[in-house]
């Protein structure tokens, strides 16, 4: 991973809570919560937990007496993330790293991460972290993007602007989002953590907007490719950024667009 992946700062918190939360990331954070439920945890801990999508679904099905810790590397994605979610005492906002958790041995039932572990620069340790911290019997919840080709928005940007740009094509999303979808090395990198049993189910939903513009603004200007596209040439993401629209109402219409977005969804057990 590049370090400019890691960068979430400015604008981008809000802008990819606005555009890219109800385009891709509500669909599953919905399902990742009915499915974190379904285990009645009483301590749970969510990592790389950014804008807070995944804590406003889940916390309202959590029990009464159920302790939540919510964390994030980037300090301004959690402050934003806390900003957004209704006051709840069980919850605590804590910066922290998915590869060298501040926490205990064994003392969750739970831990769940979206979309985070593409992002991790060692996942081995993010999942030996992970195991170690959970209660024997405990389960890993997480899922990843598929390729890039099955996330039919993600993709058109990205053929898009490799128009613009020919001699260097931006390609963070192909890269770092839609880069770990080989599900036998998720397999293998589990259970060389110590997981005993790992389920893969590989899910497609419907991305959603009311317009072209919308998915472009949200891939070009709330992610990490708005970096990408600004250090190719300066002032160059309000075009980028229209060839990218251009591209997806060519193929979807002028009007509302849908396309299909596809990720795994894994379950690893202590």
């Amino acid at each position: 991973m590049l370090e400019t992946d890691k960068v979430f700062a400015g604008s981008i918190p809000e802008n990819y809570d606005r555009y890219m939360v109800p385009l891709i990331f509500e669909p599953f954070a919905a399902d990742l919560a009915q499915r974190a439920a379904s285990f009645s945890p009483n301590a749970v801990l969510e990592i790389a937990a950014g804008t807070g999508v995944v804590t406003r679904a889940l916390a309202p099905k959590l029990s009464a007496g159920a302790s939540y810790i919510v964390t994030d590397l980037n300090q301004p994605m959690l402050d934003y993330a806390a900003s957004r979610q209704a006051p709840d005492t069980r919850i605590k906002w804590r910066q922290a790293d998915a590869l060298a958790l501040p926490f205990e041995n064994a003392v969750f039932d739970l831990v769940c991460c979206q979309f985070g572990a593409m992002f991790f620069p060692d996942r081995s340790a993010a999942y030996r972290e992970a195991r170690r911290v959970l209660k024997p019997g405990g389960r890993f919840l997480f899922n990843v993007w598929d390729r890039i080709e099955e996330n039919v928005f993600a993709d058109e940007v990205t053929n898009a602007l490799a128009e613009i740009f020919p001699n260097d094509p931006p390609r963070f999303l192909a890269r770092t989002p839609h880069g770990y979808h080989d599900t036998e090395l998720i397999r293998t990198e589990l259970a060389d953590a110590g997981f005993s049993r790992v389920v893969i189910e590989t899910r497609a939903e419907q991305s959603r907007a009311s317009s072209p513009r919308v998915p472009a603004v949200a891939y070009c200007q709330g992610t990490v490719l708005r970096n990408e596209i600004e250090a190719r040439e300066a002032g160059s993401l309000e075009a980028a950024t229209d060839c990218a629209a251009s591209a997806i109402a060519a193929r979807h219409g002028p009007g509302e667009v849908a396309a299909k977005i596809q990720a795994h969804v894994i379950v690893a057990v202590v």
